[in-house]
């Protein structure tokens, strides 16, 4: 077996983990049965399908997969954690405009570095991306959360410009790829922080999870536009609680799609 805090193998029966000196089954990191790094909240392994959850301990399915029940459901989550979320989302856009904005000064004459700010705001939105996630899982975010991107660095850098590439070179094939592959990419960032799965198996999950969800991304992301606009009639401060609105909406739609494929995953009783 393995210790679900640190993932290092342990004796069976054994008290305490001799790695990370924690009780083999106190942690959620990872699966006791292979070993596999694991979602906080996954019932099962994706890996193996061993049960991560014990059967008294288990909730009927939060969600379904839809536009507006991730809305719905994504509105009702945002709120306990609000205060928290709201200083996070602040505090990450003004550093990646300022980070953005101090590379341009430095490098004005050579524009093609200003992009070098990719390397601070891509960890910093994979970590935004994992604290509405945890609110959408009812989890208590934490400040110190909104770094989460930074201990997966370079899959994040390599995640973020990869599928990036891919999207603008859907967009170059008259545009409409581009928003295809958008919407078929949109959960590469969880995948990246929840599963801590590398750049390219990101992709490639992501692509497999939205078959047949693409269209409710898009969706969500087409009514995020009129949610906007009204957010900006409301005094525009308005549109910061908008985009809260939408990133939860997102959020909790993997949520859903995550929750749905696990349960496929479930052997047969």
């Amino acid at each position: 077996m393995y210790c679900r805090n640190c993932g290092k193998e342990v004796s069976p029966g054994a008290g305490l983990c001799m790695s990370c000196g924690a009780k083999p089954q106190a942690g959620k990191s990872y699966c006791p049965n292979c070993g596999n790094p694991t979602s906080e909240l996954a019932e099962i392994c994706v890996k193996c399908g061993a049960k991560l959850v014990p059967e008294a301990s288990k909730k009927a399915p939060a969600l379904l997969p839809g536009v507006i029940s991730a809305y719905k459901y994504g509105w009702n989550k945002l709120w306990p954690n609000f205060g928290i979320l709201l200083l996070i989302v602040i505090v990450t856009y003004a550093v990646s405009a300022g980070t953005s904005l101090i590379i341009n000064l430095i490098v004005h004459r050579s524009p093609y570095f200003s992009y070098l700010s990719l390397f601070i705001s891509l960890p910093l939105s994979y970590g935004l991306a994992f604290c509405f996630l945890k609110a959408s899982r009812e989890g208590d975010v934490k400040f110190e959360e909104m770094f989460t991107g930074f201990k997966y660095y370079w899959n994040t850098i390599a995640a973020g410009l990869l599928s990036g590439l891919i999207v603008l070179g859907g967009i170059i094939l008259l545009i409409v790829p581009g928003i295809i592959f958008a919407c078929r990419l949109a959960f590469v960032p969880y995948l990246v922080v929840d599963r801590k799965l590398g750049p390219v198996e990101a992709i490639q999950t992501s692509w497999k999870m939205t078959k047949g969800h693409a269209m409710e991304v898009f969706l969500i992301g087409l009514l995020g536009i009129p949610i906007v606009i009204a957010g900006l009639i409301c005094l525009v401060v308005g549109v910061i609680v908008s985009s809260m609105w939408i990133s939860m909406a997102v959020a909790s739609l993997y949520y859903a799609v995550s929750d749905e494929k696990e349960n496929e995953l479930k052997p047969a009783v």
